[in-house]
């Protein structure tokens, strides 16, 4: 008798909410054929969408190139674990922020405040939010790499602008120049410490210590000769300067 009345309690609810639904969860067609979704459904989307976030960090913003060239640059000194893989993230993520706030400043401009005044509704908000992130993307991409994705899409001559380009061909033209800029400035940060490690070789070798190893004698010159150009400073202004700031 115990368990059939609480098999009826438990059932309550669920009897409930299938005889009045659940007003929380509503999609409304507006006359223009648009749909709004209700407060609960647009949370549920903005959580769903999170899980998406650290592939859009990397595939839609300045983050890609400074790390690769912050990983070359620490490859080239010769420091396997310094600075650690936490700080190099945490100081690629505010210089990505640096970078890219006149793009997020625009966003929320266009997109996000006429959104949280009721201005406009969900879906024309996204849509308008990435208009400033497609032309900071098409501000980096190199047109031969969007003309190799579009050939591989096999959409030659279906696409009339650049404005038009999607998202699904501009995101990977955008990582693939990403890269190219990087591993160049990261070549141009290696030569100097590739001659550092030359020299004293070739020092080494002229005084018959061949089973000294190069990189033990030539890491502290190299760590003199970043700090006495003041080698940070001039690393976090050439990618800053590299987006056109």
């Amino acid at each position: 008798m115990m368990r059939l009345v609480l098999l009826v309690l438990a059932l309550l609810p669920t009897m409930s909410w299938a005889e009045t639904g659940l007003p929380a969860v509503t999609v409304v067609t507006n006359a223009d054929g648009s749909q709004d979704y209700s407060v609960s459904l647009q949370i549920l989307f903005i959580m769903t969408a999170l899980t998406l976030l650290p592939a859009a960090l990397m595939m839609m913003t300045a983050f890609t190139r400074i790390i690769v060239v912050l990983a070359i640059l620490r490859q080239a000194i010769g420091l396997q674990q310094t600075p650690s893989n936490q700080i190099m993230v945490g100081m690629a993520l505010f210089l990505t922020l640096f970078i890219m706030t006149p793009t997020l400043d625009k966003v929320n401009e266009v997109a996000l405040q006429p959104y949280l005044n009721e201005q406009m509704t969900s879906i024309q908000a996204v849509e308008a939010a990435a208009t400033p992130m497609r032309d900071f993307m098409l501000a980096q991409t190199r047109e031969d790499d969007i003309a190799l994705f579009v050939k591989l899409a096999g959409k030659e001559g279906q696409i009339q602008s650049l404005e038009t380009l999607p998202f699904t061909i501009l995101m990977p033209a955008f990582v693939t120049s990403e890269l190219k800029t990087a591993f160049q400035i990261g070549f141009m940060i290696f030569i100097p410490f590739l001659i550092v490690d030359m020299v004293v070789a070739s020092v080494l070798m002229a005084m018959g210590m061949m089973m000294l190893s190069p990189v033990i004698i030539s890491l502290p010159f190299k760590i003199m000769l970043f700090v006495m150009v003041d080698g940070w400073s001039m690393i976090m202004g050439t990618l800053a300067a590299s987006f056109g700031m």
